[in-house]
């Protein structure tokens, strides 16, 4: 069983290579965006609850999506393990995520920190806005805004990973492939 979590600004490169890694090592890729939809979609009890946030442009509690990835994570069956793409965000979350995971008897074995510096990211998330349509990525002022809220809310979880030896920092500046074979061959050491 191998847990991991991909982090990274917005533009480094982690859904592709979670989407690589997961299918090299059969593990599930969860990502809150995709697990937060679904229970929307099928009208669980906490996609009601999270809707009623949506719907006033409010971010949802800690709680509520520490809740979602919990029951997420209990449905899956099948994989050797999990990637937590992008997720947790904050140090709370993180701090939440940790109780609720021994709670349940699983571990996060590595958090792979893809590094990218700001221009790249800002040059990959233009790129992007037109490749894959994506308004959210269209205009420069909202991408620095987005790096900036990383840095200030998700960038600290580096080193509360770092306290605990389970960080592992990845240039993630270069071809995809070269990227996914540098993760590998971390992970191959570890396993």
């Amino acid at each position: 069983m191998m847990n991991l979590i991909f982090l990274g600004a917005p533009g480094a490169g982690k859904g592709s290579q979670a989407v690589k890694i997961a299918q090299k090592y059969n593990l599930a890729h969860l990502s809150t965006g995709d697990i937060l939809r679904n229970e929307v979609d099928k009208k669980t009890e906490l996609g009601i609850i999270a809707k009623q946030y949506m719907d006033k442009g409010e971010l949802l509690p800690d709680d509520i999506i520490i809740k979602m990835v919990e029951n997420k994570i209990k449905e899956v069956k099948g994989f050797n393990g999990f990637i937590f793409d992008g997720f947790p965000r904050t140090i709370k979350q993180a701090e939440d995520f940790d109780k609720m995971l021994d709670s349940i008897k699983i571990r996060i074995d590595s958090v792979i920190l893809l590094d990218v510096s700001k221009e790249i990211l800002i040059e990959r998330l233009s790129k992007r806005a037109v490749l894959e349509n994506r308004k959210d990525d269209s205009d420069i002022s909202i991408i620095e805004n987005r790096i900036v809220q990383y840095l200030q809310k998700t960038a600290p979880l580096i080193d509360y990973y770092k306290k605990q030896n389970k960080l592992i920092k990845i240039n993630g500046i270069g071809l995809i492939d070269d990227i996914f074979i540098a993760i590998t061959n971390i992970i191959d050491k570890k396993i």
